[in-house]
């Protein structure tokens, strides 16, 4: 993803652009990137781990929260909307922020051919600074891939899935999701 913007803009002129704006932006130190938009697979792919999440969680200290809210990620000054994220506990904000969290445990990013690389890449690393953060899952919505990052003493752990079988321990938060469960009216072709 590319910047379409030459001008540099401040923390607050970002926060006020995206407040009345009717798409997303995400902000990095001084840019406005503008989204791109989802397709059916992302959408129901985002919305099936959601809902399963959501209701395993139910009753737990723990809080799965979708793409309307922003991360902040203080050390890259970037403003980010991940796909999902879950919290232990209630969400930090940031300072008097209502808009924008800064202690997810969980994250899951449905990928898009525009974004895979970034997600995988910088994404990743930017999200690696947040100390709560301890598990990222990667999610192809064109085949069943899943890639699931676990964060271990001596470093982040891979494991990948490949099939509509098993299942994905979610470590952080005690659950196990269902790989078909995420891939629920999914035809691929």
């Amino acid at each position: 993803m590319i910047s379409t913007t030459e001008r540099r803009y401040s923390l607050n002129e970002y926060r006020a652009i995206e407040e009345k704006a009717e798409g997303r932006s995400e902000y990095r130190d001084g840019e406005i990137v503008p989204m791109p938009g989802g397709t059916l697979k992302h959408s129901r792919i985002g919305g099936n781990i959601f809902a399963f999440v959501k209701f395993l969680l139910r009753d737990t200290q723990f809080e799965p929260i979708n793409s309307d809210l922003r991360l902040w990620i203080p050390e890259y000054r970037r403003g980010v909307y991940p796909d999902m994220m879950i919290f232990e506990g209630e969400p930090q904000l940031n300072g008097d922020r209502l808009d924008e969290v800064l202690n997810p445990i969980v994250i899951v990013e449905v990928l898009s051919p525009s974004t895979a690389d970034y997600d995988r890449q910088s994404k990743f690393r930017m999200y690696r600074s947040i100390k709560s953060f301890s598990e990222y899952l990667l999610v192809e919505q064109d085949e069943p891939f899943i890639e699931r990052y676990s964060k271990q003493a001596q470093g982040w752990l891979l494991s990948d899935f490949n099939s509509l079988e098993g299942s994905i321990s979610l470590e952080s938060v005690g659950i196990e999701l269902p790989i078909a469960e995420i891939y629920r009216g999914i035809v691929f072709e």
